[in-house]
């Protein structure tokens, strides 16, 4: 749960934190993906897609930490 205080009645910079707080967990793509439904196939297809991209990133770090790249 997400949780953001107002201080001194500053409510744009309460929503600029939580604003920033939903983007990093995700929140806004997560909306954006539920907004229409989507076939299990293409859910599968999504996923993949995810993880290997999230594989690639990885190995480009560590290829980069090694001085590889």
């Amino acid at each position: 749960m997400v949780q953001i205080f107002v201080r001194d009645n500053n409510v744009e910079q309460a929503l600029k934190a939580l604003k920033k707080k939903m983007q990093r967990e995700g929140t806004f793509r997560e909306m954006k993906r539920r907004k229409f439904y989507e076939k299990p196939s293409e859910k599968r297809a999504r996923q993949k897609a995810e993880a290997i991209r999230r594989a690639r990133k990885l190995m480009r770090k560590r290829l980069q930490r090694e001085g590889l790249v």
